[in-house]
């Protein structure tokens, strides 16, 4: 069932729900949107378990809002998603900047309606470099997409894609990826790649008290595999998955390895 939920400052937040077995929370990364997990759906409705796919502001089917896109906000929205579904005991999963914004949703909501956590090539603790941190884009880097998505969108998309899988792509995969990122908005595009570039959990991570298991590609080449390292040693309880033969799309990589590897952690 598609819903339309208000997040925050009254923004309708897109959502598909569907099934009626334990909830599993989705949360889509950067530039997409939450039918990226559509095999991830398949397997889990299949499994008698409840979806929950949500659009993050100005992406998807969700409204443009012409506001704050920082993590706090999109957190908001979740916790908004949660409280109006009365949603208790979910498993939160979140993909590159939707595990960015899983995590500080955690932190800041004391993991509200949540009692598991699944971080799938997260864009965490930072997305870009800092003195003290010297792993992901440069700062320089995310400026230049953020450049490029002002002034040829399709291009950026296209170059984007072309760093997210490690596993050869059909050319209808790579296309039906590239719509998803279609259906965003360019100001929303624009402003959550400046959270992106500046957003530091850091100070979050270690405030994530659920069991959390963090899949992450070895050979990421857009949020490398160090980051899946330094949030194991920030987050308390987690179990760190290495998927030897994936890019950043895991969901495309190894969808079956990442499947499984779910449900016996959702089981355990």
């Amino acid at each position: 069932m598609k819903k339309m939920i208000k997040g925050k400052n009254d923004v309708p937040i897109a959502v598909d729900d569907v099934g009626t077995g334990q909830p599993i929370i989705f949360l889509h990364g950067w530039p997409l949107n939450q039918q990226m997990f559509e095999y991830q759906y398949n397997y889990f409705l299949a499994k008698g378990y409840r979806i929950i796919g949500i659009d993050l502001r100005g992406f998807g089917n969700s409204d443009l809002a012409i506001e704050d896109y920082g993590y706090d906000t999109f957190a908001e929205d979740v916790k908004a998603v949660i409280e109006e579904l009365e949603i208790k005991d979910s498993i939160l999963v979140g993909f590159s900047m939707g595990g960015a914004i899983a995590s500080r949703y955690m932190a800041q909501y004391d993991g509200f309606g949540v009692n598991k956590l699944v971080l799938i090539g997260a864009a965490a603790p930072l997305f870009t470099q800092r003195p003290d941190y010297p792993y992901g884009m440069k700062k320089e880097e995310v400026d230049e997409l953020i450049e490029q998505a002002k002034t040829d969108r399709p291009k950026m998309i296209q170059d984007f894609g072309k760093k997210l899988f490690n596993k050869h792509a059909t050319t209808p995969y790579k296309n039906w990826v590239a719509s998803l990122a279609w259906k965003a908005t360019s100001y929303g595009t624009i402003l959550s790649a400046i959270a992106l570039r500046d957003e530091d959990l850091r100070a979050d991570l270690p405030k994530i008290t659920v069991p959390t298991l963090i899949c992450h590609g070895e050979k990421d080449e857009i949020c490398p595999y160090e980051f899946a390292e330094e949030m194991a040693k920030l987050i308390p309880h987690n179990v760190v998955v290495a998927f030897e033969k994936s890019g950043h799309g895991i969901f495309h990589d190894e969808p079956e390895k990442l499947n499984e590897t779910m449900l016996r952690f959702i089981q355990k």
